[in-house]
């Protein structure tokens, strides 16, 4: 059994609707809900838009692979509306995101997906929520806990 934590964000529709939605489908798919951080209203992050955002960070027990949780919240992104990802650092407004964050003490670097995620400690819209409900956790790479690792 490996605990994930993902990071979701929202800036379109009803967005804590989105958030409740993703979470279930999560909780269905992928395994049992250990913690679930806040909903932190936070702005656009790598691009401009009228649209604040909504994120939050869930923790979950699984016994599934990363590449098979890469896919089932790929599948929950387009059940939910998400038509593109980001590419090359291009961002735009978006139904649903979902991002693995940590998942145990991995660290895996394929083409497909990279974990910890590379960006995460630079991004007040992840660390915010992931602290709440994981400020403990050791990053696998940096060997601090995420609390010492993001003073935002």
């Amino acid at each position: 059994m490996a605990t994930v934590y993902l990071g979701l964000g929202t800036n379109l529709g009803d967005k804590e609707a989105n958030l409740r939605t993703a979470i279930y489908k999560l909780q269905e798919r992928i395994g049992k809900q250990v913690s679930l951080s806040s909903f932190y209203e936070t702005a656009p992050w790598g691009f401009e838009s009228d649209h604040s955002f909504l994120n939050a960070a869930i923790g979950l027990e699984t016994n599934l692979s990363p590449i098979e949780i890469l896919h089932i919240t790929q599948e929950i992104e387009k059940e939910l509306g998400r038509t593109k990802k980001s590419v090359n650092g291009s961002y735009s407004d978006r139904l649903i995101d979902i991002d693995i964050l940590l998942y145990d003490t991995l660290v895996l670097q394929t083409p497909e997906l990279t974990i910890p995620h590379p960006l995460m400690t630079e991004r007040d819209f992840v660390m915010k929520p992931l602290i709440e409900i994981a400020g403990n956790v050791i990053h696998p790479t940096r060997e601090k806990t995420l609390s010492e690792l993001y003073q935002g």
